[in-house]
């Protein structure tokens, strides 16, 4: 905290007549081959900020009707920036090049034309808009120094191809860490809103604006008056040259919220002087120790040596069950566990003709009549002959041979049938 209001004291200073002026903290010179790309927007670093630690970036200018005025703004508060300068505009303005730098802010470049599709142009094409960009920005300069060896992407839109070439020229890409929206079709107010907003999220970090918005110039007095109520800084950053080496930094700074040493101790403990309990080696297993005939094991050496191994069956095998030393008999069975008792009416059944037994079972008007006395019987199919004679003689006389058959079958029948129901009885 002393550190802080030191130098914000010492800030204040150095901007005569602007006491209250929120100024530069400190200049931060960096080497661009060390570290190639930066800003979390799109990358794993960005610059080594401490806590509450603000960098200013621009892009898009110089356009002298709001671009001046932002010049003055800066001015105002002796707060540095960094302007990603198109090559185009310069050229249509290369006094507002020149005032950027004699205001001593940063001069960087954002391309020759400013293609909104960057990462889709062949390489060829969008290493002509970096390398005319640079150019145009270096002529309009016209005291014999090139820009800055930072640049950054139209609207963001990297890919490897871009980001190769830009880090085979020795210049660094430039993300961002936070926005505020300011080339979207928003008020001041919105403006304000999401540089503070986004800033408190992050705590630090790069803030992306542009300097030929109106909206811009209306919102950044505000932003920067609210920087210095919440006690935030301003840095700027500057190219390492042979006379002006690298601000000394570590691995660890340039990442935006880098971990802290007492969160890896206690996770992970560290053990500087770790010694050895022992150094005595454990016999390795003989062979007589492993049960060479699991199949399991079997298996598995034969699938390490690469052997073709054959398919296993879908049925487990079945294991062979150990032989008794006496041989277990069972008795025989007897002759009468396979007799059947046969009644007296299966017995007929079988012995009669299969066709007298159906007319004997399957006639109800028989089954009756067997139901009948005796002599009722008799006298039933005596009647019953008589019908059958008398029917028999009226036939044609190529059939007078077969009437008495027939008859003396009947009358067979007729005896068959009373024998049969006697023996019933």
């Amino acid at each position: 905290m002393v550190a802080c209001v030191t130098a914000q004291t010492a800030s204040a200073a150095d901007c005569p007549g602007h006491p209250d002026a929120l100024g530069t903290s400190r200049t931060l010179v960096v080497d661009p081959r060390e570290h190639p790309r930066i800003g979390t927007m799109q990358y794993a670093e960005t610059l080594p900020l401490e806590d509450h630690e603000v960098v200013l970036t621009f892009d898009d200018g110089p356009l002298p009707k709001y671009s001046n005025q932002i010049l003055q703004i800066l001015a105002d508060q002796c707060v540095k920036a960094t302007f990603f300068t198109i090559g185009s505009q310069a050229n249509a303005s290369p006094g507002g090049v020149r005032k950027v730098r004699d205001a001593g802010h940063t001069v960087a470049t954002h391309t020759q034309n400013h293609p909104s599709n960057m990462h889709r142009l062949p390489i060829d094409r969008a290493s002509k808009e970096i390398d005319d960009g640079i150019a145009s920005v270096t002529a309009a300069l016209a005291d014999g120094t090139a820009p800055a060896p930072f640049f950054r992407i139209p609207g963001l839109a990297r890919n490897a191809a871009i980001e190769e070439y830009v880090a085979s020229k020795g210049i660094q890409l430039w993300s961002a860490d936070f926005l505020a929206d300011d080339w979207r079709h928003v008020s001041p107010q919105r403006v304000y809103d999401l540089a503070i907003q986004r800033l408190k999220a992050k705590g630090k970090g790069i803030l992306l604006l542009h300097d030929i918005q109106p909206r811009t110039v209306t919102a950044l007095p505000r932003i920067l008056h609210e920087l210095k109520a919440r006690g935030y800084r301003i840095v700027q950053v500057v190219p390492a040259t042979p006379e002006r080496p690298a601000t000394p930094t570590e691995p660890q700074q340039w990442q935006l919220h880098p971990a802290a040493e007492t969160v890896a101790i206690s996770r992970w403990p560290k053990i500087p002087t770790f010694v050895f309990a022992g150094t005595d080696m454990l016999p390795a297993p003989a062979l007589s120790n492993l049960d060479w005939r699991d199949t399991d094991l079997a298996y598995r050496t034969r699938l390490m040596r690469a052997v073709p191994l054959p398919q296993e069956a879908l049925w487990p095998r079945p294991s062979q069950l150990a032989q008794a030393s006496a041989a277990i008999t069972l008795p025989i069975p007897a002759a009468s566990v396979f007799k059947i008792p046969e009644t007296t009416r299966v017995t007929m059944l079988a012995a009669a003709p299969a066709h007298r037994v159906e007319q004997a079972a399957s006639t109800p008007r028989e089954t009756e009549e067997l139901a009948k006395p005796v002599s009722a019987r008799s006298r039933a199919a005596a009647s019953r002959q008589a019908a059958r004679s008398k029917h028999a003689a009226h036939q044609a006389p190529h059939a007078g041979h077969a009437a008495p058959k027939h008859a003396a079958q009947v009358k067979k029948n007729g005896r068959s049938v009373r024998v049969a129901s006697l023996k019933k009885r």
